[in-house]
């Protein structure tokens, strides 16, 4: 049977989800076909203004303004501890636990030669530069468990002044693991057992 063009490209788009196929992208779509136009109108007004989401000048989470509200927090201004994560997801996590009140910041990724992933691509100059500005003290390096998370993580140990504290998570997160999927006393436990590279 022919559906009609525009339910197709609809499909098409909720395809592209990760974990949604064809058929759930159809149920999603036939779904919305009974919603009322306004209903319609609101949702894709959201979708639309992921696109102007911007990255937050220091960490790099999302953010409306310029800043995003865990580096515009007065107490954690103040931090001298700066946890680097690979991703967005991860540093959400990491927030969910409610354990750690300092810095963040989010690299985008890891080092994969392989890839063309390197130092430049993770903008690495800009988290040393940040440690030497903000009088970091600590940094906890909350990178998943992988060969390339290890190299971040050694690269990262040499290349960051000698007088920081460098920690990486604690492995209570199993080996290729992700940070996004464990759950908040994991995580926990994880930073409570951190261990100093």
């Amino acid at each position: 049977m022919e559906l009609p063009e525009k339910l197709l490209k609809a499909v098409k788009q909720f395809s592209r989800l990760p974990g949604v196929g064809e058929k759930t992208a159809l149920r999603q779509s036939l779904i919305m076909t009974k919603w009322n136009k306004e209903d319609l109108m609101h949702f894709a007004e959201a979708i639309k203004g992921l696109s102007e989401i911007n990255h937050c000048k220091k960490c790099g989470m999302y953010c409306d303004q310029e800043l995003c509200r865990i580096c515009t927090d007065s107490f954690r201004s103040q931090a001298t501890t700066l946890c680097v994560v690979e991703s967005v997801t991860d540093c959400l996590a990491i927030e969910r636990s409610g354990h750690f009140r300092g810095k963040f910041h989010i690299l985008f990724g890891v080092l994969n030669p392989l890839l063309g992933i390197g130092p430049d691509e993770l903008k690495l100059d800009e988290l040393i530069s940040r440690v030497e500005n903000e009088n970091i003290e600590e940094v906890i390096l909350a990178v998943n468990p992988s060969v390339e998370g290890d190299a971040t993580c050694s690269y990262l140990k040499q290349a960051l002044p000698e007088k920081t504290r460098v920690d990486r998570i604690g492995f209570g997160i199993p080996m290729g693991g992700s940070l996004e999927f464990v759950d908040s006393l994991t995580i926990t436990k994880a930073l409570e057992n951190r261990r100093h590279l």
